[in-house]
């Protein structure tokens, strides 16, 4: 397997990185049998695969400990990466950016993942209640003490991203090395500006949900009727621009003859501003599926068919996984108090 380099960390990983989120949890989402679970990270790890993505946040800890289980002894033969910010209990401040989580919340991971340094310590999520400056500032100071190698973040908007490296700079701070996002060939939004952000300030990014939560499988065709398909489609708000888009996927693999999970994770990483694609698989039967497609690449015309599907730097529908700001998510930050609004009605 050939390797990229993540930013300008040096650390240098391979195309394919395995996301543990769906190992180790809750069998009706996920792999729910541990020893399995384990199998397929070594699997992974085996064919080349050097990055294990993981957070406290999934299964509640449980993923992690897992990861730590699966790695022990191979510790020092792959770069670690987890993530801080979701809610790990009812408590307020067990969640979040804010220095005093950050500094409880490394140490959890760090004894669930039975390893005394995390290679990237990424911000799950932004932070709005908290100032950057005090996120960067503790994540430096877990750098200088040496349980931290390199610090990202994840979903974070471009406006968002350029502000934390000015800080950084001002503040002589550690700066952030990788981004996160939603990359696929249904949703290629970061192309407008993350992805140019990511370059600009040399940040590797490592890039989530590559089949686009499933629908790149080549499993969900329009017109099916299984609980499955039906819990996908409602999971995409039931888009069918986002169904219509797999068809046309769909044809496009069977005219190629590259089939779907290869075509979709070929493209994610065809990007120069894309450093790792994450996969997600749930069996072993998954994970050899697309070990398979590890060697694909595509021809600039299958490229140019993909963007007449989909255009670059357009979604076609959202996955629920993704980030929205407070801007959208709250009303009152988008309408103007209705006495002011009364008052200018009643002025005109």
């Amino acid at each position: 397997m050939q390797y990229r380099t993540l930013g300008k960390t040096g650390i240098q990983v391979s195309p394919f990185a395995l996301g543990a989120m769906m190992l180790g949890t809750d069998g009706r989402i996920g792999n729910g049998d541990e020893q399995d679970s384990i199998r397929i990270m070594h699997r992974a790890l085996d064919a080349g695969i050097n990055l294990i993505d993981t957070a406290d946040r999934y299964s509640q800890g449980g993923s992690e400990t897992l990861v730590g289980k699966a790695i022990a002894g191979r510790r020092d033969d792959l770069v670690l990466a987890t993530k801080f910010n979701g809610p790990m209990g009812d408590d307020p401040n067990r969640r979040g950016n804010s220095r005093r989580w950050i500094m409880r919340a490394v140490e959890d991971s760090l004894r669930r993942l039975q390893t005394d340094h995390i290679d990237l310590y990424q911000a799950h999520r932004p932070d709005d209640s908290v100032d950057l400056e005090e996120t960067l500032s503790a994540l430096t100071d877990l750098v200088r003490s040496g349980k931290v190698r390199a610090i990202g973040s994840s979903d974070f908007p471009a406006s968002m991203q350029v502000e934390a490296q000015w800080t950084s700079e001002r503040r002589g701070l550690e700066r952030f090395r990788t981004e996160q996002p939603t990359y696929s060939i249904l949703n290629r939004g970061i192309e407008r500006e993350v992805l140019p952000v990511a370059q600009r300030y040399g940040m590797g990014t490592l890039v989530w949900s590559p089949l686009a939560g499933g629908m790149l499988t080549g499993r969900f065709r329009k017109g099916q009727d299984t609980d499955l398909a039906r819990a996908t489609m409602f999971r995409h708000n039931q888009d069918e621009r986002r169904i219509d888009a797999v068809e046309q996927v769909v044809a496009l693999s069977e005219e190629t003859g590259i089939r779907m999970t290869h075509l979709a994770m070929a493209f994610a990483i065809a990007h120069p501003g894309v450093t790792s694609a994450l996969i997600g698989p749930r069996s072993m039967e998954q994970l050899d599926d697309l070990l398979a497609g590890a060697d694909v690449s595509l021809t600039d015309e299958v490229l140019d068919r993909i963007d007449a599907i989909v255009p670059p730097g357009t979604d076609v529908g959202r996955l629920d996984q993704q980030y929205n700001p407070p801007a959208v998510l709250d009303a009152t930050l988008r309408r103007r108090p209705l006495a002011e609004r009364s008052a200018e009605a009643s002025s005109d």
